[in-house]
């Protein structure tokens, strides 16, 4: 009786173990079928990707610099157009304090480099530098070199220079010294573009340009130039424009063969002489308008126009008070 109680009791554990084991299994699946759960400390959500930039947005960006860029702009070629003397006058000192103080950026020589190499500024965060830029060449191929006379800031503040200084101060070179002077400038522009060419450095820009002059940042050396540069200025008008500048050079040879508008000539322009002598710039020799020297400063133009001064317009009275005298002629 006891062999047989005892086959029952293994009997019933075999089954009872059995379905433990099988509840276990599927117990197990089920477990194993749902996320894992994540440790609090090692909860990682998806990054998200922040949306590339749109070129409207960054234009929107730099609307102040390219609203005021564009402003300087419009004021000088208002200036220039209308040949408006102490508007001209606003536009240098604007351009000293914008161009110059505020911005520090005119364009360089370092500028010749990058278009050489196609080595320029991203255009997508430098809209307002294309802007200027394109400008500057604009205006230079229609009128010459509208941005040496108008719109750089180292220029426009030798020009200032020039205005207050008096006039027994100044030194009038002789004429065949001036031009072969002129030279001087063409002879820097292309020793640099040569160097750069076969070294890559740019950092000797700022021996042969005085522009970082507005950031105030060189050495004593650099200093000890600058200064020497406008005290000298003060007895050469315009000296560095005229003679030293690599830019103004280059520019000069764009604006000597493309020049689309240019200076208008009466007649009587191959008999006077009377520009050639009121040019500061050195621009007219015997009588013809030297366009890689002129900077559009709109002297001789404004003295075109002046009735009581130009002997064209004097000539052109006598002819009137001829003609009215003549028989026939209409009271």
């Amino acid at each position: 009786m006891s062999l047989s109680l005892a086959r029952l009791a293994i009997a019933r554990f075999r089954v009872t173990a059995l379905r433990a084991l099988a509840l276990s299994i599927l117990l197990l699946g089920v477990t194993s079928a749902q996320p894992p759960a994540e440790e609090p400390g090692w909860n990682f959500d998806d990054e998200t990707e922040e949306a590339a930039p749109t070129l409207l947005g960054l234009a929107g960006e730099q609307a102040v610099d390219i609203g005021a860029f564009l402003a300087f702009a419009a004021l000088a070629m208002v200036s220039f157009l209308r040949k408006s003397v102490p508007l001209k006058y606003v536009t240098l000192v604007v351009s000293v304090l914008y161009m110059g103080v505020y911005k520090s950026q005119l364009i360089s020589i370092v500028n010749i480099f990058g278009a050489i190499t196609a080595n320029l500024p991203v255009f997508a965060y430098s809209m307002a530098w294309y802007a200027f830029a394109i400008f500057t060449v604009v205006t230079t191929v229609i009128w010459g070199r509208l941005y040496c006379g108008r719109i750089c800031a180292f220029g426009a503040l030798t020009q200032l220079i020039d205005a207050v200084v008096p006039k027994r101060f100044q030194l009038e070179i002789p004429a065949k010294l001036e031009q072969r002077a002129g030279y001087v400038k063409y002879g820097i522009l292309f020793a640099a573009v040569g160097y750069y060419l076969a070294t890559s450095e740019i950092a000797f820009y700022r021996y042969i340009e005085p522009f970082w002059l507005f950031t105030l940042d060189a050495t004593p050396v650099l200093w000890a130039m600058v200064g020497l540069l406008l005290v000298a200025s003060i007895f050469v008008r315009n000296l560095y424009c005229r003679f030293l500048c690599p830019l103004g050079a280059a520019l000069g040879l764009v604006s000597s063969v493309t020049t689309v508008l240019k200076i208008k000539r009466w007649s009587e322009c191959s008999q006077c002489a009377l520009c050639e002598k009121t040019c500061e710039w050195g621009a007219i020799r015997k009588r013809q308008i030297i366009k890689s020297e002129c900077v559009r400063c709109d002297d001789c133009e404004i003295l075109y126009d002046d009735k009581q001064r130009c002997p064209h317009w004097l000539l052109e009275l006598k002819r009137k008070a001829r003609a009215a005298l003549q028989p026939g002629s209409p009271a």
